[in-house]
């Protein structure tokens, strides 16, 4: 938030100093009396031969990001083709310069969010894309040192099956599903759905649990499994390699029909609670920059699946496949905190851990 000095000026002589505080919201707009105001004692100076120091601008600070390869990543790629890409997170930039809205940034990718967690928590990021669960767990472990700025993907899990057995969520009974993402969002929301329509996540199912999403693919090209939770873009991954593959249930869709008031999310923007009050500026660019790369991929498939295959994040003719189902957002504000706090508080029901054990406080949504 910008603060603004108090102003002081001799307006005519002999007449007592006139002052005043204006202090703006993180757009950085103020009332048209207080710019009269200001511009009044500044005129008031300037008769009286005072000199008023302007504020200073904030020095640009360039913002240490991460993302996870896949679609946590993808709405960044314009931006990390401007400003590059590191091999581990860094506070030189790799290109001097800034943004139009005066940003500047280094990015790194990881494969995977516990590669992520411990560099934000050490200070050694500022800004990383994380599951939804994981940016409130991370509040309540440092004890409300993080802040969500936006939702970065909604939904975009799939159950695929090599048949045409599964139909719904009651149809999982009795199955084995293969999935990647344990102790995460692809868990949580699994087990939430299939409870919600009487499936025993626990007795009336197995779940075999793999470390990566290649893992479960590979295991449906084998026949080693037949059914699979995936998310985009592996969903065509697999599509690609395994023939007769079909998505069987869509889980945004199974969880809209659920009216619970909540939505299904998969990733947010976390950032370390210090430097978002230290550096506004930086964050609110960071915000512009980040909606306009999301608005540019969407609105540009084929050029933005290039850029996501030079950057190794996934196949660029996979990706240009997968993008229109990946659901990439920026959403940032009320709407925000009204879709995030209602899906963790779906998952905090479901299992307190799952949060962090407690649900975060109002500080843990920016701009509310």
């Amino acid at each position: 938030m910008k603060h603004f000095k108090k102003l002081t000026a001799l307006v005519l002589a002999g007449v007592m100093a006139l002052s005043m505080a204006a202090c703006g919201g993180s757009t950085g707009a103020s009332s048209g009396a207080a710019a009269a105001s200001s511009a009044a004692a500044s005129s008031g100076a300037a008769s009286s031969g005072a000199s008023v120091a302007p504020e200073p601008a904030e020095e640009t600070v360039t913002v240490r990001a991460a993302a996870l390869k896949g679609p946590t990543a993808m709405g960044l790629v314009k931006l990390m083709d401007a400003f590059g890409v590191a091999e581990a997170p860094q506070s030189e930039p790799l290109v001097e310069e800034t943004s139009e809205n005066g940003g500047s940034y280094v990015f790194t990718l990881a494969a995977a969010a516990d590669e992520v967690a411990p560099s934000l928590i050490k200070g050694d990021l500022d800004v990383a894309c994380v599951p939804a669960n994981l940016a409130a767990t991370l509040y309540n472990k440092t004890e409300g040192q993080m802040v969500t700025l936006a939702v970065n993907t909604l939904g975009v899990l799939y159950i695929v099956e090599k048949g045409d057995t599964v139909q719904s969520m009651a149809d999982l009974k009795g199955r084995t599903i293969v999935s990647a993402g344990k102790g995460s969002t692809p868990e949580y929301a699994l087990r939430y759905l299939l409870s919600e329509n009487g499936v025993d996540p626990d007795n009336d199912v197995t779940i075999d649990w793999k470390s990566e999403h290649a893992e479960c693919v590979a295991a449906m090209a084998s026949g080693a499994a037949d059914i699979a939770m995936l998310p985009q873009p592996f969903v065509t991954v697999a599509q690609g390699k395994i023939e007769g593959l079909r998505t069987a249930l869509d889980l945004t869709a199974e969880w809209d029909a659920l009216n619970n008031g909540s939505a299904l999310l998969t990733g947010v923007v976390v950032a370390r609670k210090a430097f978002v009050e230290e550096h506004p500026a930086a964050v609110e660019a960071f915000l512009k920059d980040y909606a306009a790369s999301v608005d540019w991929v969407n609105a540009n498939i084929s050029d933005a699946a290039a850029l996501i295959g030079g950057l190794g994040i996934v196949d660029a003719a996979v990706a240009e496949k997968a993008l229109p189902y990946c659901n990439i957002v920026c959403i940032t504000g009320a709407e925000m905190h009204d879709k995030l706090s209602g899906y963790l508080s779906v998952l905090a029901e479901q299992e307190p851990q799952s949060v962090g054990g407690t649900l975060p406080g109002d500080d843990f949504y920016y701009g509310i």
